[in-house]
């Protein structure tokens, strides 16, 4: 009996383990090259980018390494409220400049993982090992069907469910971002 027990056990271990491969983040990411502005694409949002419009995220890198953070978007649609959070990013692994917390309340710290950069730096997609959120980003506010089905099928490969994925809305006033 107590064999049958473990035995059992030992299968709902394994059953609960994540089947997806390890997710891969970029090799070296050219930290100075990837500061500056991102349109949010599309994500697997988080509760607070639930309805986000025109939804943009700003990088720039303070002289102590750390990166101020801006991301703002408009609530429920384009004349919405709009919001603006500020939190700080720290590059963990140096050697990649890939891997990064994002830290909104101090102490907690989230992942933050490039896991796909085009060589021009047009575009990226963000993720994190449990693949419960991830940004589509881009530096114009969209990309071609091509382009976002390329990624799509990345990021399915990754293991994140493309059903999970939301569009985020973007209307751009002639020579303004927001």
């Amino acid at each position: 009996m107590k064999k049958l027990y473990l035995s059992i056990t030992a299968l709902f271990v394994l059953l609960g383990c994540s089947t997806h491969p390890p997710i891969r983040t970029e090799k070296n990411v050219d930290i100075d090259k990837f500061m500056g502005d991102w349109y949010v694409i599309a994500n697997i949002p988080t509760f607070i980018e639930k309805g986000a419009h025109n939804a943009i995220e700003s990088y720039k890198l303070n002289e102590d390494g750390s990166i101020a953070t801006t991301f703002t978007f408009y609530q429920d649609g384009f004349d919405g409220e709009k919001k603006s959070y500020h939190p700080t990013g720290f590059i963990y692994e140096k050697d990649s400049n890939a891997i990064w917390g994002m830290q909104f309340i101090w102490p907690f710290t989230a992942e933050y993982r490039i896991i796909y950069l085009s060589d021009d730096y047009s575009e990226t997609v963000i993720g994190r090992t449990k693949r419960d959120y991830v940004w589509i980003m881009a530096r114009r506010p969209s990309l071609s069907d091509a382009a976002y089905q390329k990624i799509v099928d990345f990021i399915k490969e990754q293991g994140y469910d493309p059903e999970k994925l939301r569009i985020v809305p973007h209307r751009v006033a002639a020579g303004k971002d927001q």
